[in-house]
């Protein structure tokens, strides 16, 4: 008898209806699981709740060692959260490695359990209808493919770097057996192999495509019609899952790092072209009652962790005085340049608070992009995982060299709603470049997505207050655990 040991248990249903929380359990029989449509939604829930860990997307990849990897912290000689030795890239340090062998740890047993998932939806084929067992297999595929991406955008040379270089296994059974290396190459087929048959799945089953599905806050008088409304639980909140708008924002971003720039824009503009996700209104963004103010300009998220069970540790990390992650306040009014073009940034303005009275000499600022209230607040917390603005820094950079025009205006478009109104002038992609990362460096903080830009341009990392440490595979490369490498063989 199998058990599945991960985080699986009956969906509570709340007054918001959050799907997502689950009441874990330790071993559940694989036999017994896999009898009913309950048990394969319970069994893909627990898979996302996995992935919402503290050593995942609960804080240390969308916040955590990829961010400090990215010189995006101020750490000082107290280094109270141990991660000082990781900013200067000693990948030998015992937190570090703890981290990033957790890291992968965590993602290939949620990769594992995507093709359990995969597996017994074959084997198991009678007890779901057409729709539930696409939605199932899609949002399967297409996590198994997410997952891996990262494993590869962690511990492999980047396409740019070494395409023929071995990377990583790339699993797709339940299986004791070991998965012999794919070079990176064949990993990113595999991964966009994964995502297109996911999206091909989910096409015609998936409600965030239908006219009724309105992407909105949890609860919002003016608009009956929400995420929130479906005559099933499961089906609510396609935001949090892998919908088929998230299947295409990943295909962008693979496809990119993959240096298919046509295909990565074909997948960015079917994005914008849906219209699905609406830019957030400045005033919502700026509102100071925490009951009524977006803080993570939640609309635009086209995929998004949901954490509420982070809200405490969040808290720690940015909002703890003295021992809480900050930005030394010089380093980041240069990085949002608001001596210049960005002195009107609502992302500096709102993310960004100046502590003062911590006992130290250095003017901190403190991340709010996380900050929870224990009163209402207007969104779930949420950790990003795909944002509508990554499709037009996509569709920018792809489109740049047969219409500059319109690499321009798709920049232009998210510095604008960003209340940056002096629209750039680009005169060569090398400066369009410059100005991309500049931009999703403020985007993007605290997000785990910036030390993978840098890598896959190979560019150099951007230091505090000036200087830069130079691109390489000895800083962009993180070394397999050491029990991969001895019992994989590698």
């Amino acid at each position: 008898m199998r058990y599945i040991c991960l985080f699986i248990g009956i969906l509570a249903l709340s007054s918001c209806k959050k799907w997502l929380d689950v009441k874990p359990v330790s071993q559940v029989a694989e036999e017994d699981l896999f009898k009913t449509e309950a048990g394969f939604e319970e069994a893909l829930t627990g898979i996302y709740s996995r992935c919402t860990n503290s050593d995942l997307y609960g804080f240390e990849l969308n916040a955590g060692f990829p961010e400090v990897l990215a010189q995006n912290y101020t750490l000082t000689g107290e280094d109270y959260l141990q991660y000082q030795q990781t900013a200067l890239y000693n990948y030998k340090e015992d937190d570090f490695i703890r981290r990033k062998d957790n890291a992968w740890r965590g993602l290939y047993n949620a990769i594992v359990n995507c093709n359990l998932l995969l597996e017994n939806l074959e084997k198991n084929n009678g007890v779901l209808t057409n729709d539930k067992r696409a939605i199932l297999k899609g949002e399967a595929l297409a996590l198994r493919a997410y997952l891996h991406f990262d494993v590869l955008r962690l511990f492999a040379p980047s396409f740019k770097s070494n395409a023929s270089a071995d990377a990583i296994p790339y699993v797709t059974t339940f299986s004791n057996k070991v998965t012999p290396l794919s070079t990176v190459t064949e990993t990113l087929e595999k991964i966009i192999d994964d995502l297109k048959q996911a999206k091909e799945i989910i096409r015609p089953y998936d409600p965030i495509l239908t006219a009724g599905y309105v992407v909105g806050y949890p609860v919002e008088a003016d608009n009956d019609q929400t995420e929130d409304d479906s005559q099933t639980l499961f089906m609510t909140q396609r935001r949090h899952r892998m919908n088929y708008y998230a299947i295409c924002g990943t295909l962008a971003r693979v496809l990119l790092y993959a240096e298919k720039k046509d295909e990565a824009l074909q997948n960015a503009l079917e994005v914008i072209d849906g219209k699905k996700f609406p830019w957030t209104n400045p005033n919502d963004f700026i509102e100071s009652d925490p009951e009524k103010k977006d803080r993570i300009l939640y609309k635009e998220l086209l995929f998004a962790w949901y954490i509420p069970n982070m809200r405490s540790e969040l808290n720690d990390k940015f909002n703890t005085a003295a021992t809480g992650f900050f930005i030394e306040d010089n380093a980041c009014k240069a990085l949002y340049e608001t001596g210049g073009v960005g002195g009107d940034d609502n992302r500096f303005k709102e993310w960004f608070r100046l502590l003062s009275g911590t006992g130290t000499t250095i003017n901190r600022r403190h991340l709010t992009k996380y900050m929870r209230e224990p009163e209402v607040n207007l969104h779930f917390l949420v950790a990003p995982a795909i944002r509508l603005s990554e499709m037009y820094y996509i569709a920018s950079e792809c489109a740049y060299d047969t219409d500059p025009v319109k690499s321009v205006e798709y920049l232009n478009t998210v510095r604008f709603n960003r209340n940056m109104g002096t629209p750039l002038t680009i005169s060569n992609k090398e400066q369009l470049l410059e100005e991309l990362v500049k931009e999703a460096r403020k985007e993007f903080y605290a997000e785990g997505q910036i030390f993978y830009m840098y890598k896959r341009l190979n560019r150099n990392i951007a230091a505090q207050l000036g200087g830069s440490i130079p691109a390489s595979d000895n800083i962009f490369v993180l070394p397999l655990p050491d029990y991969e490498i001895e019992f994989g063989n590698r």
